[in-house]
């Protein structure tokens, strides 16, 4: 992987990234999210008051340890369920698709037995994911620096 920009959607102005240990479990679990989509971005950051989308360089170091899911696949499904479901993981950043709210209702439908692993795939096929990167480790958030925050319009 090259150089690239990744934007986090937030609330503030984040000069330097910190691991987030959130309420709630998120797809790729605990660590600092982030997208190449600068749209997607905004989305996050319009949840809150005061929209602001920061903007990182990113140059991912290979000696990390790096799990890619290049599309959605039972693999990727089995993983967000773990991290959904507070198991930890040892990787350095996780990239791949995102569960948004559509795919992640089947999730939990697919999670609680109302579909079947065939039903879930029948249905997601449909939904166009998004992108993250999650950044895990302090040893990730050494890939990142920080170019500048935008505040975002409403």
């Amino acid at each position: 992987m090259g150089k690239m920009l990744v934007y986090h959607g937030s609330y503030a102005e984040v000069r330097e990234p910190k691991i987030i240990v959130g309420r709630n479990t998120k797809d790729f679990g605990t660590g600092f999210y982030c997208t190449v989509i600068k749209e997607q971005a905004q989305r996050w950051a319009r949840r809150y008051d005061t929209p602001t989308v920061n903007i990182y360089s990113s140059l991912i170091d290979e000696k990390l340890d790096i799990l890619e899911f290049k599309t959605m696949t039972d693999a990727w499904l089995d993983f967000i369920i773990a991290c959904r479901s507070g198991k930890p993981h040892s990787h350095d950043i996780v990239i791949g698709a995102m569960a948004n709210d559509q795919i992640y209702n089947f999730i939990s439908d697919y999670m609680d037995g109302i579909l079947t692993r065939e039903q879930f795939w029948v249905l997601a096929k449909f939904k166009y994911p998004t992108h993250q990167i999650n950044f895990c480790t302090d040893d990730a958030l050494k890939c990142l620096t920080f170019v500048k925050s935008e505040k975002v319009t409403p």
